[in-house]
């Protein structure tokens, strides 16, 4: 802010201070056209608006003024950033979402107790203090059933001697050692990690669980994560899990009949329940490049990873590492999608095609001096053709505030073909 005491006004001091507050002024008009809807801070805006203020308080008749003015506050309005209208059909997916959420959790709750129920007699009915494993038998607890409510993974995960394990419990009320280097963990793992991705992204990534499993045995081992292990050892019982439970979300078991060694409850109608949802379902051959995001955004949205793929260019969804890598991607934009913003929207006018190989005639001045079958023949000694698109996009929050500075994701076409999402990782 300028000091009021040093402001004096006559024509050349006035016209001076004024060439300043433009100074300013310019400035913060240019960080806030480079923000291009975003928010943040903006570097000249209090030098700027501060001498405006001071000039207006002084010389609000000057005409000159009147226009800093006037410019300062469409400026204002422009760093508080762009808004649009959220919409109903633009936050469905939330709705339909908990709605499916709600369902599977009852689906699973009721399936526990069913579990709980078939097993009966065979479940040790308190897990703590757990019995003395060397003055108890063995036979007496080996295929019995424990409900371990508090299993901390990965934070008690450790390798010990006899295989991996999560150890839960305290030493001074004991121990249980639950195995997690075969399927029987490994599958119900996977499938609540597919749960959370078909199904229910309020999940957040789970570190305790409720685990069902079977006593077959005791081993001594040392708890601790490490090679450096400090502790002494500890005589445990060792559990083989036979279901997973998340409380309110999603029970998972172990079936050793399934390619993927478990599966969550319900899974196999998981496809049926979400196909109403759908506002696209496939990727038409002549899509342009626009209408290609837009329905790529949809996938994500919707939870169609079926369609997600189908967007996003072949060479790149081949391998397990690059399967590893769009399932990666696919978990972010959906934490995205549920905690950052609900709708983005691709800016119109603001394509960029770009051939990268291959002949071209973007002017059209080639076709106007060359047949068809020159331009043909021309093609194709240049070989194949591949053209790059940019599209760019801005996502808003369930306010309806745009979120950062607009974004380009690229596409790629290759012989006049379908257009695909080259770089499927960009946020929106």
């Amino acid at each position: 802010m300028v000091d009021k005491t040093i402001f004096n006004v006559n024509e050349t001091n006035l016209t001076m201070r004024i060439g300043q507050a433009e100074m300013y002024l310019k400035e913060f008009e240019s960080e806030v056209m480079r923000a291009n809807g975003a928010t943040g801070t903006f570097r000249s805006k209090d030098d700027a608006l501060g001498r405006i203020m001071l000039l207006n308080e002084f010389a609000p008749e000057d005409p000159r003024v009147k226009e800093l003015f006037e410019r300062a506050r469409k400026c204002i309005i422009g760093s508080t950033g762009n808004f649009i209208q959220i919409t109903d059909d633009m936050t469905a997916y939330l709705r339909n979402e908990e709605n499916l959420r709600s369902t599977y959790s009852k689906k699973s709750e009721d399936a526990w107790a069913s579990l709980l129920a078939e097993i009966g007699d065979r479940k040790i009915e308190k897990a703590f203090p757990v019995p003395d494993v060397l003055t108890v038998s063995e036979d007496d607890y080996v295929g019995k059933y424990v409900v371990l409510e508090e299993v901390r993974y990965p934070a008690n995960q450790f390798m010990g001697v006899t295989g991996e394990f999560i150890y839960t419990g305290k030493r001074s009320t004991g121990m249980y050692f639950v195995k997690i280097d075969s399927r029987k963990w490994l599958g119900p793992y996977e499938a609540v990690k597919r749960y959370r991705r078909l199904v229910d992204s309020t999940m957040a990534e789970v570190d305790q669980w409720v685990v069902l499993g079977e006593i077959t045995g005791i081993t001594m081992e040392i708890p601790e994560a490490g090679e450096s292990k400090v502790g002494g050892p500890v005589y445990a019982f060792v559990v083989e899990p036979a279901a997973l439970y998340i409380p309110g979300h999603v029970l998972a078991l172990y079936d050793e009949k399934q390619e993927t060694g478990g599966t969550f409850v319900g899974e196999s109608e998981v496809a049926a329940a979400k196909e109403s949802w759908y506002s696209e379902k496939t990727v038409p051959e002549d899509v342009t490049p626009e209408r290609l995001v837009e329905i790529f955004r949809q996938a994500i949205k919707e939870k169609n990873y079926d369609l997600y793929l189908e967007c996003i260019q072949e060479e790149r969804r081949q391998t397990p590492i690059q399967e590893s890598l769009l399932l990666y991607y696919w978990d972010l934009h959906q934490e995205r999608f549920h905690g950052e913003y609900v709708h983005a929207n691709v800016i119109p006018d603001q394509t960029k095609i770009t051939v990268v190989k291959g002949y071209s005639d973007d002017s059209g001045m080639d076709s106007y001096f060359l047949s068809k079958e020159e331009q043909e023949k021309i093609a194709a000694r240049y070989g194949e053709k591949i053209e790059y698109a940019s599209v760019q996009t801005v996502a808003f929050d369930r306010d309806g505030k745009q979120l950062g500075s607009p974004v380009r994701r690229n596409l790629i076409r290759k012989n006049g073909g379908r257009w695909y999402v080259r770089d499927y990782e960009i946020r929106f």
